[in-house]
This record gives structure tokens, C-alpha cells and sequence, in this order.
């Protein structure tokens, strides 16, 4: 389970962090406030009043006055109930954005990280987000990790972007933003004419490309004068099957990206067993699991502090 968001010690301030999600969010309390909206005014409003002892984060509603977070500390947490020693104050009206949206799962980072770039909230502001269950929590300068996921497609939706989409709706991570980089295989073969293609599998979807479609994984009994649309793999395949080398257009999504200067995930059948790192490319197996998906991901992370 995710460790409580912890209030620094003194002298250290959580207004200065980004990414900041308090998880689990039963550590953020939501409170109507008629006091002043200012640093002072609120400072002084709740230094000294009693918190609930896994009360972190307050997040204030004032009306048209505006919303504003701060964070609390008790010098005992133990009892049910003790006394605010230390208030910060991490965000006024004017740098909190309140968003309804009960599609959202609020312990969730990435999510929250997605819904503020949809909603315009960079990383010098704060969202609020109503979400899943009328529960509230809030992301503090949200500044996401930009992930560009290079997928091949057909099939729809690409089965990698989707296999992190689904990771990322449950694992415990830092927030990360996927970006599809589609390699579309119908626009590579256009302007070719040959007799027909020989593609990897069924699963590929690739029907409708102007001439029969042949499946390499059914092992055509007879070698045709067709285009094979594959990767290495697939031409070691044929190598074997017919002894021969067929013209190729490359599908291969670690290939056609090439070296890569941001965080980039992307899979390779040359991989069998496990994902690896080259340079800020992580590549996972053609039919790398759920698992694996989220152990490349916190690599991911990793590499990229």
C-alpha cells in the first residue's frame, strides 16, 4: 500500500514539490472556509485547531472567493483528534483549478496528472479534482513524465499503448503522460502492387491492403512472389521455412524509431524473456504481460531522475 504523504520536517516546505498526490486521499479533508483568502489569514484561522489524526492535506471552498490547499501538522497523531501546530499554506485562489469529473480515479497520479493537462493546469498550479465516488484530492504542480510509446497498428487500439494505459489505472507510480508514436503498417505499404503479402498472424488486422494476404505463423505450404511486412524475426521465419529471402518492408518499432533522446518504451520480438534499457529506449517482448509492462514502466522512472 502507498505510505501516507508525510509533512516534511521544519524548514522544508511541500509547496516547493511537483507531482505531490496525497495517497491514500482519506488524508485529504475537504472544508467549507468564509475566513480570509490570504497566507496570513489562513495561517491564523487554523493554527491551534483540532485535526483528525489522518488529516494531512485541507482542501478549502469558499465559494466565489476561490479554493485553496494547505497542509497540517499535530505534534501527536496518536490521539483522535490534536492540535494544529504548523499550517502551510501550499496553494491560493488563482493557482487552484477545482475540476468535476467522475471519470477519474483520484488515487491515482497519472490520472490526475492527465485530467490537469487536459484542463491547462501546468506545473506552477494546483488541481482539484472531484472525481470516482464524489471523492476529492488534488495534484500539486503537476509536471508528468512524458512517456512516447512507439506501436505499430493495425490492430486497434495499439496493444502496447493499451497494455500502459491499463498498467498506469492501477500501479503505484509516478504520474506518467503515454504519447502514441503510431507507425501506421497500411500507410507503409502504400503504393506497392505486388501479388500479395505475407504478414505475421492474423491478430495483425491487416486485411484490405489491395492484394491476398498470406500468414506467415500458418506456414503457406507453397512460397508465393508475395511482400513480406515483418521484422528480423519474421525473416529468419521465412529463411527457415523456404530457404529464401523475400522483399521486406520493416515493421519493427525498435528499427524504425531508432535512438531516442526522451523517455521512450517500445517492444521488439528479438526480446524473449524480459524488457531491457538502451539509453532512454526501453523494450519490452512482443508479448510481454501485465507484469512485465509495469516493471518496464518504474524502469522507466528509474532511468529518467
Amino acid at each position: 500500500m502507498t505510505e501516507p504523504v508525510k509533512p516534511g520536517p521544519a524548514g522544508t516546505r511541500l509547496k516547493d514539490q511537483c507531482n505531490l498526490v496525497p495517497l491514500p486521499y482519506r488524508g485529504t479533508s475537504v472544508q467549507p472556509y468564509d475566513g480570509p483568502m490570504t497566507e496570513a489569514g489562513i495561517v491564523g484561522r487554523f493554527r491551534g485547531r483540532e485535526t483528525y489524526r489522518r488529516t494531512e492535506f485541507v482542501v478549502l471552498r469558499a465559494g466565489a472567493a476561490g479554493d485553496a490547499i494547505i497542509a497540517v501538522r499535530a505534534a501527536d497523531r496518536e490521539p483522535l483528534f490534536a492540535p494544529i501546530e504548523q499550517v502551510e499554506v501550499l496553494a491560493l485562489p488563482g493557482e487552484c483549478v477545482y475540476v468535476r469529473d467522475p471519470e477519474t480515479d483520484v488515487g491515482n497520479r497519472s490520472a490526475l496528472a492527465a485530467l490537469a493537462r487536459r484542463h491547462g493546469v501546468g506545473k506552477d498550479r494546483t488541481l482539484i479534482c472531484e472525481g470516482k465516488f464524489d471523492h476529492v484530492n488534488f495534484i500539486h504542480h503537476p509536471d508528468p513524465l512524458e512517456l512516447t510509446v512507439v506501436e505499430v497498428t493495425p490492430p486497434e487500439p495499439p496493444k502496447l499503448f493499451a497494455l500502459i494505459k491499463h498498467v498506469l489505472s492501477y500501479a503505484d507510480l509516478p504520474p506518467i503522460l503515454p504519447i502514441l508514436e503510431r507507425i501506421d503498417l497500411k500507410e507503409l505499404v502504400k503504393g506497392l502492387s505486388p501479388s500479395s503479402f505475407l504478414v505475421p498472424c492474423r491478430s495483425g488486422g491487416l486485411d484490405g491492403l489491395g492484394a491476398p494476404v498470406h500468414y506467415l505463423d500458418e506456414r503457406p505450404p507453397e512460397r508465393l512472389d508475395w511482400v513480406l511486412i515483418g521484422c528480423e524475426r519474421s525473416l529468419q521465419f521465412h529463411r527457415h521455412y523456404y530457404g529464401n529471402e523475400p522483399p521486406r518492408i520493416e515493421m519493427c518499432p525498435k528499427v524504425i524509431a531508432g535512438p531516442r533522446s526522451r523517455p521512450t518504451i517500445l517492444k521488439c520480438c528479438l526480446e524473449e524473456f524480459d524488457f531491457k534499457r538502451e539509453g532512454q529506449v526501453v523494450i519490452v517482448p512482443w508479448g510481454s504481460d501485465l507484469p512485465m509492462i509495469e516493471r518496464a514502466l518504474k524502469e522507466v522512472c528509474h532511468g529518467s531522475h
